[in-house]
């Protein structure tokens, strides 16, 4: 794509995070031009539409394709769409920008990857934290070892979400939202440590159905060890009144922390040098990004749009944004068996391969959602028992399911 070229770019589904991306697609108006949405909710679509100016309203997302030819489609739907759709986009030529999660399991994520083209189109993941200023400078810190050696982390995304939130149908439910906050929440958090820390070797978990009446987890916690030797804690909660999300890296010679809800700019970063750093101008540098750019979708679109020019694979595409993905699925598959799972282990002949419940008994589609205050089940559980105090310390009836 020639430079001076405009990107003519489309949003898929207007509900409450297309507002994000039209924000991102205007503060890039020099670029870009937001030519097209696309919903069944006719009276959102027409809102949308009219606060986007710009953009012609159409209820099938192919015939917006075949007509308007944009070069870019965000897609802002709910996840048990976002598989097909994205591979439409891709096979009509146009890139793919699509909402988090990306879809409901590995094997999907494979199948959006296949359809992708050397040199574009390709499909990128919304992971907007990422692209801080303040985490940008960080990961740089961590690159040339100027923090030390990363030695202990801790990830939380501890939010709060009550019945109304679950009233929506196609939440809570792992044939449409693909599992529950680890999925749909912590993802952010999670993708943001995977990006500071580098890869993972192993996670041991557990999940809880502890108030909500839904048939996913409302509350997961997990250990996680890096190929550095690092070593991780990650929590995910939609039960937390005090919501906040974290990120804390530990170092030889320093501790840094993120301390936010949903983004954050350079002053929420706090870096505290351990006591035998005595270098003032050194810790001074630590705290100092050259810029002060909030985490945002605006912030990823800068880049994406740059590839898109290049026809170079974007970041959160590919392996960069199935890393985070396998991660959840190695959570999922650890809690619910009650073993460790290593990286790369979850292979196409793996049942957490195709869902993120593994076809677990009562996690599959159809299971009525679980008691409240029940905790998830372990291998046992699958095959229709109850899992003795032991593995995860875990006890579920397979019957009342997940």
């Amino acid at each position: 794509m020639a430079a001076k070229d405009r990107v003519r770019a489309a949003v898929v589904g207007t509900g409450g995070i297309a507002r994000s991306h039209l924000a991102a697609f205007r503060a890039h108006g020099d670029q870009v031009d937001v030519v097209a949405a696309v919903d069944v909710d006719a009276a959102r679509l027409r809102e949308f539409c009219a606060d986007a100016g710009t953009a012609t309203p159409y209820d099938d997302l192919e015939h917006m394709l075949r007509e308007r030819r944009p070069d870019l489609v965000a897609i802002c739907t709910p996840p048990s769409l976002h598989a097909d759709q994205v591979v439409t986009v891709l096979r009509h030529g146009a890139w793919a920008w699509c909402e988090k999660p990306p879809c409901l399991s590995l094997a999907e994520y494979d199948r959006i990857v296949a359809a992708e083209r050397a040199g574009g189109p390709y499909a990128a993941i919304v992971f907007q934290h990422r692209f801080g200023s303040a985490a940008e400078h960080l990961r740089t810190l961590l690159r040339t070892g100027e923090l030390g050696r990363p030695l202990v982390a801790h990830c939380q995304t501890t939010w709060y979400r009550d019945d109304a939130y679950y009233a929506v149908p196609w939440r809570g439910r792992w044939e449409t939202e693909g599992g529950g906050p680890t999925m749909g929440h912590g993802i952010h958090q999670m993708d943001l440590m995977l990006h500071l820390l580098g890869d993972w070797v192993e996670v041991r978990a557990m999940v809880g159905r502890l108030v909500h009446d839904v048939a996913t987890e409302d509350v997961s916690t997990a250990l996680v060890r890096f190929a550095s030797g690092a070593m991780a804690t990650v929590v995910n909660s939609v039960l937390s009144a005090d919501q906040v999300s974290r990120i804390r890296l530990d170092c030889t010679d320093a501790t840094v922390e993120l301390t936010h809800l949903y983004g954050y700019r350079n002053e929420d970063w706090v870096y505290t040098p351990a006591p035998h750093v005595t270098d003032e101008r050194r810790v001074s540098r630590w705290r100092s990004p050259a810029e002060d750019v909030a985490s945002s979708h605006a912030a990823q679109l800068r880049g994406l749009l740059a590839a898109l020019r290049e026809g170079a694979r974007p970041a959160c595409s590919g392996p960069d944004g199935r890393r985070v993905l396998e991660l959840v699925a190695a959570l999922y598959k650890s809690a619910l068996t009650g073993l460790p799972v290593r990286a790369g282990e979850i292979g196409a002949e793996d049942p957490f391969y195709a869902a993120m419940h593994g076809g677990m008994a009562g996690a599959q589609p159809g299971a009525r959602p679980g008691t409240p205050g029940e905790p998830l089940g372990t291998g046992a559980a699958a095959a229709g028992g109850r899992v003795p105090a032991g593995g995860n310390g875990a006890s579920i009836d397979g019957a009342h399911g997940e």
